[in-house]
């Protein structure tokens, strides 16, 4: 999702659209709405991520923690992921999320709300969850953890993080391991794997 400074809302109108870059709606351009502090995540990162995805995406269970524009959920979608669940704080994004859900016909489950709230309430284990929270609100640990103490991750769960360069520390749950990590620029990304 990444979002940063604030911008004027400019009452939610269509800012620009995200490209899907593989899978079966590759090329597919999607709306994106000028919501505050929304920044998709560059075709550059997603296609790092999906690259080090690879052998995971096909028929996993997919979470989207801080959704934004959903476009790091609707990616696995694009790559025949099982089924995807987006939670989404602001409901104008998550609105224009699902009627890109309906415009790519397809189905998944859109939760607007704050996601510390929500996580508790899934029920269900996931294979690969995505944490790219609001920047500067020290988010990704308080995330970990509810996931880990919720039961929430498959047994070789893949884990998501980009988060700010100057972030704290990562928290890292018993049974989680950083196996992937980049830099580029002002933030980090990396992939965990739970090895449970």
């Amino acid at each position: 999702m990444n979002r940063v400074a604030k911008h004027n809302r400019r009452n939610n109108k269509p800012l620009g659209s995200v490209r899907m870059i593989s899978g079966q709606w590759r090329g597919r351009r999607l709306p994106v709405l000028d919501a505050e502090g929304l920044r998709p995540s560059t075709d550059r990162t997603r296609e790092t991520l999906f690259n080090w995805l690879m052998a995971d995406t096909q028929g996993s269970n997919v979470l989207d923690v801080f959704a934004g524009s959903g476009v790091l959920g609707l990616e696995a979608l694009s790559r025949y992921a099982n089924s995807a669940v987006f939670i989404e704080m602001q409901s104008s994004t998550a609105r224009q999320l699902q009627q890109n859900l309906v415009t790519l016909n397809t189905t998944a489950d859109v939760h607007c709300g704050n996601a510390l709230t929500i996580l508790p309430t899934l029920g269900k284990q996931f294979d690969i969850v995505f944490i790219d929270p609001p920047f500067g609100q020290d988010l990704v640990n308080t995330t970990l953890s509810v996931l880990h103490t919720h039961g929430l991750l498959a047994a070789h769960a893949k884990i998501y993080i980009e988060q700010e360069a100057n972030a704290p520390g990562l928290e890292l749950p018993a049974g989680c391991n950083i196996i992937r990590q980049k830099q580029a620029g002002q933030f980090t990304y990396c992939l965990l794997e739970y090895a449970r």
